[in-house]
């Protein structure tokens, strides 16, 4: 059950702001010179003969995604295009071919599906134009009749419990009666009867067993740490029997009870610099240490379906790579590894354990997702995910630590364009243009894996640095506390360090280097132009925040129990010295100082970064005659959901680096005509968007 229970469950991990030639003019506006762009011969050579990969290919919608099977192994399902948008398909899993399509999503891909514990119905949630309020709905797999479980306005569903033994029910989080808080209720899921189980003024999250009675409430304290409160007959208890201080908040976490409730894990980094997985007996508290790792926090587990005990654990520092605590699941993963190239990982197990999904990542290739009978020992294909990519000429990743001024290593990933490493070195044989590619967040992380921003901005000739800064999630809680209250300051200063190792390791010159991101990301962009302004060529910022006070002002209602985590890490806007900080930190304020070009992306609905935040740098950089491109989408949230949009954005993306790189692009042609793309401000500063049909 606990692939339920981590859909959209809050803790603080995932309180966020993480995801997903020369310019034209026109109308008498010519790009002062300093946006006027230039061609670098590397990038041209180094590309020519490998064959552009249509944008279509890296950011439509794929053949098949999300792929799952039923708890009693008789069902497939997956997500797959209806009418041109991803919806939920089943077949039989004796019949693979019998497919038929179950929901009918007309405008926005449905995000994640899974099945209901007794195999009768498909669970999905879907929220409206990127706002984020999820509402949990149902299909009916005999009948085909679909039903809102959580028909709610400004509400946002939580999944608290699932069970292996009680199949037909769920625990679930509202706030539809204060946006703040989520009461827990019990769903019937034959029936759709709700029943208030404990009414919630006071805590961020619950935790139940595989009985669905409710054994644990999260609380932030004060001092910006978590407090964990047992619950008995769905009363909390006055006092927490755990806690913890804000250093290790974002790092340790209870990971769920065996099924019989007598066992709790938890990801504990406290005492400790690595989150290391422990078992806690609940009746004498006594906790064992399970298994540990010095260069990173231990993150996903395997869990047994049937007795919810851990049977595997993940480390990943630079890649990811399972360590099996139980025999046969350790034979099954030794197995796998022995049949896959690249990195492969579990979608879903069938009740019984007969049966796994299993997708595998070659990285060089498109993603394949298989059938594995454990009995058996063989793999079925069950889909490729984007089959147009197979032969087309994807790159390696390369994972590299860079050390920052201060002596800390920073676990990084590179991508280079196809032909420039004859000697397969991971150092192109001429500099090359980068792009600088800022993961969001900022309490999360890069990873190794398939890429699509990676591969389309390889193979447009630019290498492809993404950097894990202090800051980021999953490498012990000194790397992640190394960036409190360091945004736009030693965050920053790792960003700067990181561009000086490509430029001293030849990879990249040094007036050749864009910045780019989302989210995080996108401040890190406006950051990069502001206070570093002449460090990058370019920027592309996608939903980033531009002014830090107005951002922490304005976090969605059901982040409120959680804000100290934010005051704590970024600064207090409650008092003088967190004030000045956070206005320190704003690009915003030093908007004046841009002097390169800037692409900036909005969703209209974001409920993390609101439009405003956009709107007002735009403003800032017009009022100082700054030039900027702004596109607008207003069916958007935090990211771009509908391929529609993701399409149109890259076709902006890439022909504006385009500009200012001297790399390669596809044209914008008719682009942005089935997309909502609104182009707010500086058509002229893209190439071919001025001529291109549609906006």
């Amino acid at each position: 059950m606990r692939a339920i229970t981590r859909l959209l469950a809050t803790t603080a991990a995932v309180v966020t702001l993480a995801l997903p030639g020369v310019a034209a003019a026109d109308a008498g506006e010519t790009p002062p010179a300093a946006f006027q762009g230039t061609t670098m011969t590397t990038a041209a050579t180094t590309a020519t003969a490998t064959p552009l990969i249509p944008r279509q290919a890296l950011f439509g919608n794929p053949t098949r995604a999300q792929g799952r099977i039923s708890p009693d192994g008789q069902w497939l399902s997956w997500t797959a295009p209806h009418n041109g948008v991803m919806n939920v398909w089943i077949a039989p899993a004796s019949d693979p071919s019998a497919a038929k399509v179950i929901t009918n999503a007309t405008s926005r891909p449905i995000p994640q599906h899974f099945w209901a514990p007794d195999s009768r119905s498909i669970l999905y949630v879907q929220d409206k134009a990127g706002d984020e309020n999820f509402l949990l709905y149902k299909i009916d797999v005999a009948t085909g009749a679909e039903t809102t479980l959580t028909p709610f306005t400004n509400t946002r569903v939580e999944i608290i419990g699932g069970s292996y033994a009680i199949k037909d029910k769920l625990l679930i989080g509202l706030n539809n009666r204060d946006p703040q808080w989520h009461d827990v209720h019990l769903l019937d899921l034959a029936t759709g009867k709700l029943t208030l189980v404990l009414e919630n003024n006071a805590y961020a999250s619950f935790m139940a067993d595989d009985s669905l009675t409710l054994r644990m409430a999260f609380r932030q304290n004060a001092a910006g740490g978590t407090d964990y409160f047992r619950v008995t007959n769905n009363t909390v208890d006055a006092a927490p029997f755990e806690s913890t201080a804000m250093e290790d908040s974002l790092t340790t976490a209870p990971a769920g009870y065996t099924h019989d409730g007598t066992v709790l894990y938890w990801l504990d980094s406290r005492g400790r610099n690595t989150a290391a997985l422990f078992a806690q007996d609940t009746a004498s508290g006594t906790k064992t240490l399970l298994a540990e790792d010095a260069r990173a926090d231990l993150g996903d587990t395997l869990r047994n379906p049937a007795t919810g005990t851990v049977e595997a654990y993940a480390v990943n520092y630079l890649v990811n790579q399972w360590v099996a605590m139980d025999p046969a699941v350790k034979a099954s993963l030794d197995w796998l590894d022995s049949q896959l190239d690249g990195s492969f990982g579990i979608n879903a197990r069938t009740d019984d354990d007969a049966t796994w999904i299993v997708w595998n990542d070659p990285i060089t290739a498109p993603t394949s997702v298989y059938i594995y009978d454990r009995k058996a020992s063989t793999l079925t294909p069950f889909y490729v995910s984007r089959p147009e990519l197979a032969g087309m000429p994807l790159q390696k990743m390369h994972p590299v630590e860079i050390t920052s001024r201060d002596g800390l290593t920073l676990p990084s990933y590179l991508t280079l364009p196809a032909g420039s490493d004859p000697d397969g070195t991971g150092i192109p044989a001429k500099p090359v243009p980068l792009v600088l590619l800022v993961h969001g967040g900022p309490w999360a992380r890069d990873g190794y894996g398939f890429n699509r921003e990676h591969q389309m901005l390889a193979n447009r000739g630019y290498a492809v640095l993404a950097v894990n800064f202090r800051g980021s999630a999953g490498f012990g809680k000194d790397f992640l506390n190394a960036g409190n209250k360091q945004w736009g300051l030693a965050m920053h200063d790792d960003l700067i360090d990181a561009v000086k190792w490509a430029v001293g390791k030849g990879i990249t010159s040094a007036d050749k280097v864009a910045i780019m991101g989302g989210s995080y990301g996108g401040y890190a962009t406006l950051a990069g132009l502001t206070f570093t302004p002449d460090t990058f060529a370019c920027g592309v910022d996608i939903v980033g925040p531009s002014n830090l006070e107005t951002l922490l002002a304005t976090i969605p209602p059901y982040w409120a129990p959680l804000v100290k985590l934010f005051h704590e890490r970024m600064g207090d806007p409650g008092t003088p010295e967190g004030l000045a900080l956070l206005k320190a930190a704003s690009p915003l304020y030093k908007a004046d100082r841009i002097k390169k070009p800037l692409l900036i992306a909005q969703g209209a609905n974001d409920p993390r970064v609101k439009q405003a935040e956009s709107d007002q740098i735009v403003s800032a950089m017009k009022a100082a005659g700054i030039p900027v491109t702004y596109v607008l989408y207003p069916d958007e949230g935090h990211g771009f959901a509908r391929p529609e949009n993701n399409i149109a954005f890259y076709a902006l993306a890439e022909n504006f680096l385009a500009s200012c790189l001297g790399g390669r692009a596809e044209p914008v042609g008719d682009a942005l005509k089935p997309s909502t793309a609104q182009i707010i401000e500086g058509a002229a500063y893209v190439k071919g968007l001025d001529t291109a049909s549609g906006k």
